[in-house]
């Protein structure tokens, strides 16, 4: 009975969906950036908004490696 328990816990994989909710939503932000990018010719229009951008986007990166690191 210990042998199964101990095979079940090899065989055990962590759950991915923390990397599928945050691959999932770097490439929604990618769409809408490119989206954005594309309707306006001066977007983002500050300098402020251009840093946001890179920020979200910093983030939500961190967040894909992490998570995939993190359930590999």
């Amino acid at each position: 009975m210990l042998a199964l328990i101990a095979f079940a816990a090899e065989e055990a994989e962590p759950s991915k969906l923390a990397f599928y909710v945050c691959g999932g939503l770097l490439a929604l932000w990618a769409v809408l950036v490119a989206g954005f990018g594309i309707r306006a010719e001066t977007f983002p229009q500050s300098r402020g908004q251009a840093r946001g951008v890179m920020g979200v986007s910093v983030l939500l990166i961190a967040a894909a490696m992490a998570t995939a690191v993190i359930t590999a």
